[in-house]
């Protein structure tokens, strides 16, 4: 059940919508395919409510010996905080707050334990203390070396997680049987035994077969270059919530962001997470003080990981500032995570907040001000990310990293729109499949000029292009469609517009300071 809401915040106005959207409002009516994909149920709670203020029992660090601003380790406090809140919670008390005073913790100061702080029940939030007095800071004093001698893959500060995970080729519940295009809600299924309404499911595609690669990248050849598309074939990753079952066919919550062959072996799994985590109001200082170098060494692309969101669903991270940090936020394995009025601070480092292999994640209103080498964005099978109203550096971009991440909107954000710049090895090519779409970007750099959108680095598959302001130019038959080049469009926000068709008003979050 979706919350009333005041009559002074009225839905769409569909007459002074721009061309494109009111074709995918009037798909949307009858139930037809648009060029649109809906990407209105990415975020917390699909974008229908506001993250609450939880009144769990707090847990107080201090109380647990960190004295912060004391140059001395608050790992031991920290660590026990952690284990208090999760024994509440598996005492049954509904979820627990951490909570840190104002000051600086000391989470990793020399010679410390370079495993990161593991959260790994449902419900426990970290929160910090905030005023015009000053507010919480949680310290990676010194670096973690490079796992297995990468350079990109050393250990986080703080990482929630669902532990016990068993691979989910172990987890099969059913295989699909018919048909389904981009934006249906609905599958049929061989079986729905092991399904109920309300379970949140995998939706799984592997296979290599060369018509399907094929098909996966028209109108364009498979290259050369690429491996992993090709050799271990199209992978797609969906985390869905089942509405109903009737006989053998199952509806989500959701809509498909891919569209389904049954033919090439599409699979529902079991999902195995936890619900209800999040980091609220706490600044995270790394000590990167060198100037950035991409791939020099791991110091430089990943010593000062901070915080990784692993196999959650319904949480959040907001109002947090991540100052000095080779990586902000990975949210990986997940679904339906906010991360909302987020700030990069200090020296520029390798990454700044990504969407992992997760679904329907929402990245808004963030600033990255030194500009990372990769922005904000996606990777791996990443699907349904928006990237909203962000704003970065001029000298750096959105990020787009291989491993066949799709439909992916960037929506209403600012930054730099550069050349050989995506991420990704080119081995593990395309940096984008489908169903990217570009609303109301604008450029702050001086732009490219004639941008080449399928080349080493740049291989973006036919975007939709909708209110570019800037001065790069696209080939037209490099896109699959550009409207109202050089002038922005309305409405402002895709995403927002969207949400605001579907539920008939605009949600109060939107205008808060989540």
């Amino acid at each position: 059940v979706i919350d009333p809401q005041p009559e002074e915040k009225p839905g769409i106005d569909l007459t002074a919508c721009c061309d494109i959207f009111q074709a995918y409002a009037t798909a949307q009516e009858k139930g037809t395919e648009s060029t649109l994909l809906n990407y209105s149920y990415s975020g917390y709670e699909h974008g229908e409510r506001a993250i609450p203020d939880v009144d769990y029992p707090e847990i107080l660090v201090d109380e647990y010996g960190a004295i912060p601003d004391d140059n001395l380790s608050d790992r031991e406090a920290f660590q026990a905080a952690i284990e208090a809140a999760e024994a509440l919670v598996a005492g049954g008390r509904a979820g627990a707050v951490i909570r840190f005073g104002k000051g600086r913790y000391d989470l990793h100061p020399e010679g410390a334990d370079i495993t990161p702080f593991t959260i790994s029940c449902s419900n426990i939030v970290l929160r910090g203390t905030k005023d015009a007095t000053g507010e919480t800071e949680l310290y990676m004093e010194t670096p973690n070396p490079s796992n297995d001698n990468s350079l990109w893959n050393s250990n986080e500060l703080i990482m929630f997680t669902y532990k016990g995970a068993k691979p989910d080729d172990q987890l099969l519940l059913t295989t699909i049987t018919g048909d389904a295009p981009c934006g249906s809600h609905t599958l049929q299924v061989s079986s729905t035994s092991g399904l109920s309404m309300g379970q949140r499911v995998l939706l799984k595609l592997k296979n290599n077969n060369p018509e399907l690669v094929a098909d996966e990248v028209k109108p364009y050849d498979v290259c050369d270059e690429w491996s992993e598309l090709p050799n271990d074939g199209v992978q797609v990753t969906e985390y869905l919530t089942i509405a109903r079952i009737e006989g053998t066919k199952v509806t989500f919550v959701e809509p498909l962001m891919h569209k389904v062959e049954a033919r090439w072996g599409w699979t529902l799994h079991r999902f195995q997470h936890n619900v209800g985590c999040g980091v609220e109001d706490i600044t995270f200082r790394g000590n990167f003080q060198e100037r950035f170098s991409h791939h020099l060494n791991a110091l430089h692309d990943s010593g000062f990981r901070m915080l990784t969101f692993r196999r959650q669903v319904n949480g959040w991270i907001r109002r947090c500032r991540f100052i000095d940090v080779s990586e902000g936020v990975s949210v990986m394995l997940s679904a339906n995570i906010s991360v909302l009025n987020c700030r990069i601070e200090g020296n520029g480092g390798h990454a700044a907040i990504r969407s992992q292999a997760s679904s329907h994640v929402l990245i808004g209103r963030c600033i990255d001000e030194p500009a990372q080498y990769h922005s904000f964005g996606v990777s791996k099978t990443a699907i349904g990310t928006v990237l909203w109203r962000n704003t970065t550096g001029s000298n750096s971009c959105f990020e787009s990293h291989c491993s066949q991440p799709r439909a992916t909107l960037l929506d209403a954000c600012r930054g730099g729109f550069m050349a050989n710049h995506a991420g990704g090895d080119a081995a593990l090519g395309p940096n984008h499949l489908g169903h990217l779409t570009l609303w109301n970007y604008r450029e702050t750099n001086y732009g490219a000029g004639k941008f080449d959108l399928w080349v080493r680095n740049n291989r973006f598959l036919m975007p939709v292009i909708v209110g570019y302001q800037g001065n790069t130019v696209f080939k037209a038959e490099q896109v699959t469609c550009n409207e109202s080049y050089g002038k922005a469009v309305y409405p402002e926000s895709l995403y927002e517009g969207q949400l605001m068709l579907r539920l008939g008003y605009q949600p109060d979050w939107m205008s808060a300071n989540q």
